[in-house]
């Protein structure tokens, strides 16, 4: 398990994690719960992708999102694309910008 999962497991675990508006709305959408994603990113076994941001909006010159496909304890497969930032102190917080039902 690679350094970055672990982090962001430790992240949710620690309820340091917030959603973005986008990724609460595909959540309402597809019928899922905060519960749902947090249970499917602590299931994972491994980092899908990781790519860099092309978001004009990003703070640093250089942020990675990490895509995690994972099944929640029912089995449901669940998409999310977060990034590791730092907040009033706290060394990992994970934002989630998607959170959905994988196709």
């Amino acid at each position: 398990m690679s350094d970055t999962l672990v982090r962001i497991k430790r992240a949710i675990l620690a309820g340091h994690y917030a959603f973005s508006e986008k990724a609460s709305l595909e959540l309402e959408a597809d019928g899922l719960t905060e519960l749902d994603v947090v249970e499917s990113i602590v299931n994972a076994v491994a980092i899908f992708k990781t790519i860099r941001s092309q978001s004009p909006y990003r703070k640093k010159a250089r942020e990675y999102l990490h895509i995690i496909q994972s099944t929640n304890l029912e089995g449901v497969m669940i998409y999310t694309k977060g990034k590791l930032v730092q907040e009033a102190g706290i060394e990992t917080y994970y934002f989630l910008i998607s959170s959905k039902k994988a196709v």
